[in-house]
């Protein structure tokens, strides 16, 4: 990617999320993370990547990446007003899966920290309980 197309990208970037921010006021679309925006060679199109939250995690993001693919002519044409450019990209809206990815990786190593905390707390009485031969299971029979 050059660095005119860089620039551009970046300032489609901050544009294109203050539009969402103002312009769409959509409820089904929760809240809208743009996390990259890239421009073809040509500045013809611009691929923005984005992370949807819904009210809850489990939503699929395709309803949402649907309303701005939809949009997406509306905010071309908010956009070109900003822009000081001849031709402005059209707008490609994707699901941004790098995040899903590291949100999943980061979820799977708080479990296995937890998991090894459990084992390792589970361990440490086993050995006291080896290492103090006086110790007796207390008998609750006496009531």
């Amino acid at each position: 990617m050059s660095q005119r197309t860089q620039r551009l990208g970046d300032q489609i970037q901050r544009d294109i999320s203050g539009l969402i921010r103002q312009r769409l006021r959509d409820p089904r679309l929760g809240m809208v993370t743009i996390s990259a925006v890239k421009v073809s060679p040509d500045m013809g199109y611009a691929d923005i990547y984005v992370t949807i939250l819904g009210k809850t995690l489990d939503e699929s993001p395709d309803e949402g990446i649907a309303i701005l693919n939809a949009a997406s002519g509306i905010l071309r044409g908010e956009l070109g007003r900003g822009l000081r450019t001849r031709i402005v990209p059209h707008l490609r809206f994707h699901h941004d899966v790098v995040t899903s990815r590291g949100n999943r990786m980061a979820d799977l190593i708080t479990q296995a920290v937890a998991a090894d905390v459990k084992n390792a707390e589970a361990n440490n009485s086993a050995e006291v309980d080896a290492t103090n031969p006086d110790s007796t299971p207390a008998d609750d029979s006496r009531d």
